[in-house]
């Protein structure tokens, strides 16, 4: 059986995501930590449109976590011809003082577990000669971040990972896209420490970010900054911004 495979899907874009996929009729296997949110989402795409779901918990920053995920979906006879990397936390503060065990976590689920992923369902795909793969990335992956340093590093990488690999594989039926919202109305800013942030009252909503990164996707775009200001600010200004002054805005954007 085809399937999609997302990651975080419990919540925010990752359950937009599904949701989507679901609805062109496409099968699923949800992947999170969180089994109940999972099976329910599960019941309700299975009832709504009429497809196979299956509920696969992890926890994707543990060490062998990518390989049971990737046995386990071998095992059922799944060839998981979309991926949806979508799992990653933030976390805010100044890097100095951080937990050092929390940004290796934070660097094991946004950047291990979502290279691992890529590259075993890669070759999968490349012996079929057909796939789609859609990375969450965001904005912060084209600028530095003071007060998310690590996260903001993150994210360069899974944009940079992105170019690369979609670059490679542009002969064949493989597209990679990156998803690069700005600010998204999710329990990111909570699980980041940022509840009491500005920066995310006015964010866009799940389901609109995560639209625009599937369509990105079906098109075989590279990237997609889900934002129009963004990606004018980025694409456009960024160039001639000096670090020190976009440096100066990005820590005030984040300040409690």
């Amino acid at each position: 059986m085809k399937a999609g495979l997302i990651t975080g899907a419990s919540s925010g874009i990752g359950k937009e995501l599904a949701r989507i996929h679901a609805s062109k009729g496409n099968n699923v296997v949800l992947v999170a930590r969180r089994e109940e949110e999972l099976i329910d989402l599960a019941a309700e795409l299975t009832e709504k449109y009429k497809i196979e779901a299956v509920v696969l918990a992890c926890d994707l920053t543990q060490p062998d976590a990518t390989e049971k995920l990737f046995t386990q979906t071998q095992s059922l006879g799944i060839f998981v011809n979309y991926l949806f990397n979508n799992a990653g936390f933030g976390g805010h503060g100044l890097f100095v003082d951080r937990n050092i065990h929390d940004d290796q976590r934070m660097i094991d689920l946004n950047v291990r577990a979502l290279t691992d992923l890529m590259h075993l369902y890669l070759t999968e795909m490349k012996s079929n000669n057909e796939g789609r793969i859609l990375n969450t990335a965001s904005t912060a992956g084209f600028i530095p971040g003071p007060l998310q340093a690590t996260y903001f590093a993150t994210k360069a990488y899974v944009v940079s990972l992105t170019k690369s690999t979609s670059y490679e594989l542009r002969k064949s039926n493989i597209t990679v896209t990156a998803l690069c919202p700005g600010p998204v109305k999710t329990e990111f800013e909570v699980v980041a420490g940022m509840g009491g942030s500005n920066m995310f009252a006015k964010g866009a909503s799940a389901y609109s970010t995560a639209k625009k990164g599937y369509d990105a996707m079906m098109k075989g775009k590279r990237t997609i900054i889900s934002e129009m200001g963004f990606a004018v600010l980025i694409r456009v200004f960024g160039p001639f911004i000096p670090d020190s002054l976009l440096m100066r805005v990005v820590e005030k954007m984040q300040t409690i």
